[in-house]
């Protein structure tokens, strides 16, 4: 009984999370919801016992995924209001789209629940002992490790255009230049100013 109402309670938590970030007005409210969607489904992923795959929606998505979303949308100077100029015109393709969506998630829950050919094509249970996180890591890491690390590559590149997108050369502005520094011998990082005795050093003797 319990569990029947977490379930329904997340679930709506999540459908009604997941409409917001769509029609929410402000891109930084769109990412709060997002992170609500997550953290419903995480919970989600808990009742059906795969808590690996919870705490992964969590640490990932949650904690870098969306925190990168919310970087990038305050960082860049995009013009949400002329992007949604044009949110009429494709609603209605939108609402065809989504419908043909509902209807096939609505005949898979059915095939499901009914023990159709969807229980033949049940990958076989693990072992008692093996946990969760043990059985998937085994599987990531023998049989699909290439794409693991092809993942891992395709992440970095975001990360690297994330960083290209947000990188501002403004004038007037100081930067570092270690090569510069490391190279730089005495002669040009230590400069002697002559000093009358009793009379102190000026503004200018430091500049």
């Amino acid at each position: 009984m319990l569990q029947g109402i977490a379930f329904y309670l997340l679930a709506a938590v999540a459908v009604v999370g997941g409409l917001m970030v769509v029609t929410a007005k402000n891109p930084v409210h769109s990412v709060l919801w997002l992170i609500l969607t997550f953290f419903s489904s995480a919970g989600l992923f808990v009742l059906l016992g795969a808590e690996f795959l919870a705490m992964l929606l969590v640490v990932v998505y949650v904690g870098a995924v969306a925190v990168l979303f919310l970087f990038v949308v305050m960082m860049l100077d995009v013009d949400f209001v002329r992007l949604r100029e044009g949110y009429a015109r494709y609603l209605p393709l939108a609402a065809i789209v989504a419908g043909v969506l509902l209807a096939e998630m609505i005949m898979i829950s059915l095939v499901v629940v009914n023990g159709g050919a969807a229980s033949d094509a049940v990958a076989p249970a693990t072992a008692v002992d093996m946990t969760n996180a043990e059985a998937i890591g085994r599987v990531l890491y023998t049989d699909y490790v290439y794409i693991f690390q092809a993942a891992g590559i395709v992440l970095l590149i975001a990360m690297i255009g994330a960083i290209v997108l947000t990188l501002r050369h403004k004038p007037n502005i100081k930067r570092q230049k270690a090569h510069d520094q490391v190279n730089r011998d005495r002669k040009t990082a230590v400069e002697v100013k002559g000093a009358a005795t009793g009379e102190g050093v000026t503004a200018e003797d430091l500049i």
